[in-house]
């Protein structure tokens, strides 16, 4: 027996061709809507790399930089993460990330043929630390049932003006469709502002200093700048221009009624209290397009954002995939972050609908897919395609610092009421002096 056990052994082994060794491609992201997409993706690409396998993890927001965070410190990260413009300087500052210059310029990857400026964002001094993923705007959801009882056209939405001095059309707008509880607009005699049943805006009540949903594109439409560029050691948070934008909000939050109190929406955020139908028009991002979707039992629309007196703007971000330098299979990882980063694989992530892919042909699926639920979400893509509209999310160093002070710098003023001006200056000088 012993004998022929060999004998069957040594056939098997030279009948066929031992089994390829498998290996294993650890890949994270944050957004609970998009593993089907990346799954698929991942299929396509495991059949034409049979020898990879492509394990993807998927945890919220503020679970997946903390664990992050700890998988740096222990070693254990993962080969490939979804990668933010707010954190990855940090993350070269400390020498955790490939540089992909060289691997893009020896597999001759064209970098040409995404949206915008989405390439450079991802770059410094040289060096290139992801490629483009998906992109995204900020626009307006409406409750469509809300808007109609207070006779207004939706359509109309789409060519408000703002200003900090009397709000404009927009700021009009918001009263119209702030409701109290005996059922007065904020545009009748009488309405309480303490005792609203239907706010005409909301917005999230956790504010930092970058503002992409809440405020940032009201401040830069009323001519503020951030900075002078990405990397700048010199930020602008004192500007009165922005000063007036943040009083104006924190006025009608605290004042008028028109917009939730920052108190109220720290824990249901302006996307659940929409949904819960506490407010008849929010801020939202792109990303959140199929959230809105998916949990908001009544009939929406989505419109571009009120022009300011410089013009309409909205934050411009784009994600990307970056290859941790640690990992033990970095040009298996390579492998997988270049085919995400094609036409192939966006065009499978655009069909599901979720997020707008980098590459424009993903971005019209995305908006095909998305529209056939009978949501029109051009406001997004329109914006998008504007050059005159789009400023690029902040990329700094010591952004965990300017976060943190900014954050401290908005509680004051929006849940206690402090001045905007004299609370922002002050932050500014602390912010700055991170970069002396």
């Amino acid at each position: 027996m012993r004998h022929l056990s060999k004998i069957v052994l040594a056939g098997s082994f030279l009948a066929g061709i031992p089994a390829q060794a498998v290996t294993e491609i650890n890949y994270w992201l944050w957004d609970q809507n998009q593993p089907p997409a990346y799954r698929a993706c991942a299929d396509a690409f495991e059949k034409n790399n049979p020898d990879i396998k492509i394990k993807i993890t998927q945890t919220g927001w503020f679970d997946y930089w903390n664990a992050l965070s700890a998988a740096f410190v222990s070693g254990t990260a993962p080969d490939v993460i979804t990668d933010h413009l707010a954190r990855y300087p940090e993350f070269i500052q400390n020498n955790l990330l490939v540089d992909l210059a060289p691997l893009i310029a020896r597999d001759k990857v064209p970098t040409n043929i995404y949206f915008g400026g989405l390439v450079k964002v991802w770059g410094r001094d040289g060096k290139q630390y992801g490629l483009p993923k998906d992109w995204d705007t900020i626009a307006i959801v409406y409750n469509k049932t809300m808007l109609e009882k207070a006779g207004i056209d939706p359509k109309s939405l789409s060519n408000l003006d703002w200003n900090p001095k009397d709000g404009g059309s927009f700021g009009q707008l918001i009263a119209k469709l702030s409701v109290d509880a005996n059922g007065k607009a904020g545009t009748e005699a009488g309405f309480d502002p303490k005792n609203v049943k239907q706010y005409g805006l909301l917005i999230g009540g956790q504010v930092d200093g970058f503002g992409q949903v809440e405020w940032s594109h009201l401040a830069v439409s009323n001519g503020f700048k951030f900075y002078d560029g990405p990397w700048a050691k010199h930020f602008n948070y004192d500007d009165p221009r922005l000063a007036e934008t943040i009083q104006w909000i924190a006025d009608m939050e605290l004042k008028t009624g028109f917009i939730v109190p920052a108190k109220d929406a720290r824990q249901a955020g302006a996307n659940g209290l929409f949904a819960g139908q506490k407010g008849a028009l929010a801020f939202v991002g792109s990303w959140d397009i199929h959230w809105c979707k998916e949990n908001c039992k009544f009939d929406i629309g989505f419109a571009l954002l009120p022009k300011g007196p410089t013009g309409r703007h909205t934050m411009f971000n784009g994600l990307a995939d970056s290859i941790w330098v640690g990992s033990k299979h970095q040009e298996e990882a390579w492998k997988w972050v270049k085919f995400l980063a094609s036409p192939e694989a966006q065009k499978i992530v655009g069909s599901y609908g979720v997020v707008f892919p980098a590459v424009p042909e993903g971005t019209e699926m995305a908006k095909s897919k998305m529209g056939e639920s009978g949501v029109d979400v051009s406001a997004f893509v329109d914006e998008a395609a504007d050059p005159n509209a789009t400023f690029l999310f902040p990329i700094t160093d010591h952004a965990s610092d300017v976060l943190r002070i900014t954050r401290a710098a908005f509680d004051s003023i929006f849940l206690n009421g402090e001045n905007a001006a004299k609370t922002l200056k002050a932050a500014n000088e602390e912010i700055n002096a991170l970069f002396e």
